[in-house]
């Protein structure tokens, strides 16, 4: 149910979760402003699409007439995957997209007055794992392992730096891996393979991996829009069970209507071989835990996850076939 005619800022609009939310809103009735890098060369943008060149280099300008009349900003935007050449900073080359682009438009949803600011994080901020029986919950430790998770908590404390003692209230939505239509990149990448037939050593692992269907998290983000109070401060977000990797295979076969291909190799063969061919957090990602409490998002907006895996990968499936024949 959308709050009267209150419009919402969204960033990286054109993105995979920024599509899916952008349509979700259309179809709600909510009032949205989609900010995007760039506009279709030859295709005159929609009335309510907005392009930021950059919004860490944007002119303050530029970024507040984004806010004009805004009342909550969903902050997607961002670099997830960027690679070093020779002896570049990798951490340096996450700070811009990640972290001085959130510190800019925080400071712009000041200026302007925005009751909300929702900012998509990562679970990576707490690390690549969790404890055996235990999720991650928002009051633990954070541990990055990689210059994208740093770049995000950083993002997270520049956010909350910004906003203290305003009337703008910082919520963050730590992430696990989001599926869906539209997905990419290793999601994508084991559909594919499972699509194929291809045999996946994986029979034998015995892991709990928390996902995101995107259709939740967009009924997340609407949550936490029209909570009363305002859910402040970090949550995570993900589906109502986590799922073992060689589950996942054999879920992902189902909506495809395949046949699952499996078999069993001992974790401690999969781990050397993944470290001899220099895949070893590839390999570290399907066979450890990483699940994730969603108990204070629950709490503070009464959301639940409305689609099971099966409805989420059912719809990926359905996509992903589409995409093949086209």
């Amino acid at each position: 149910m959308t709050t009267g005619n209150a419009t919402v800022a969204v960033t990286g609009a054109n993105g995979f979760i920024g599509h899916a939310l952008c349509t979700h809103f259309a179809g709600t009735g909510r009032t949205f402003r989609a900010a995007v890098r760039e506009h279709r060369a030859g295709h005159p943008p929609p009335p309510n699409v907005v392009a930021v060149a950059d919004l860490a280099t944007a002119p303050e300008a530029e970024l507040d007439a984004l806010l004009v009349g805004v009342s909550a900003v969903v902050h997607l935007a961002g670099h997830a995957h960027v690679r070093a050449k020779g002896t570049q900073d990798i951490d340096a080359l996450y700070r811009p997209a990640n972290v001085e682009a959130t510190e800019r438009l925080a400071r712009a949803a000041v200026r302007a007055g925005v009751s909300r600011f929702v900012f998509a994080s990562s679970v990576k901020v707490n690390g690549e794992a969790s404890a055996p029986g235990r999720a991650i919950r928002p009051g633990d430790l954070p541990a990055p392992h990689d210059a994208y998770a740093r770049s995000k908590l950083d993002a997270e404390r520049v956010l909350a730096a910004v906003c203290g003692g305003t009337q703008t209230t910082p919520i963050v939505l730590r992430l696990p891996l989001v599926y869906g239509p539209g997905v990419k990149a290793n999601f994508l990448a084991l559909m594919d393979e499972v699509a194929r037939g291809r045999r996946l050593p994986l029979a034998a692992v015995a892991n709990r991996r928390s996902l995101l269907y995107v259709g939740n998290l967009v009924d997340a983000i609407d949550a936490v829009l029209d909570a009363s109070p305002p859910p402040a401060g970090v949550h995570f977000v993900a589906d109502a069970e986590a799922v073992s990797v060689p589950d996942l295979v054999r879920a992902i076969a189902a909506a495809l209507r395949v046949a699952p291909q499996l078999s069993s190799v001992p974790v401690p063969l999969l781990r050397l071989a993944a470290r001899l061919l220099r895949r070893r957090a590839m390999m570290d990602r399907l066979t450890t835990s990483l699940e994730v409490d969603t108990t204070s998002l629950r709490t503070a907006t009464g959301w639940r996850p409305r689609y099971t895996l099966a409805e989420g990968l059912a719809a990926t499936a359905a996509w992903w076939v589409t995409r093949h024949a086209l």
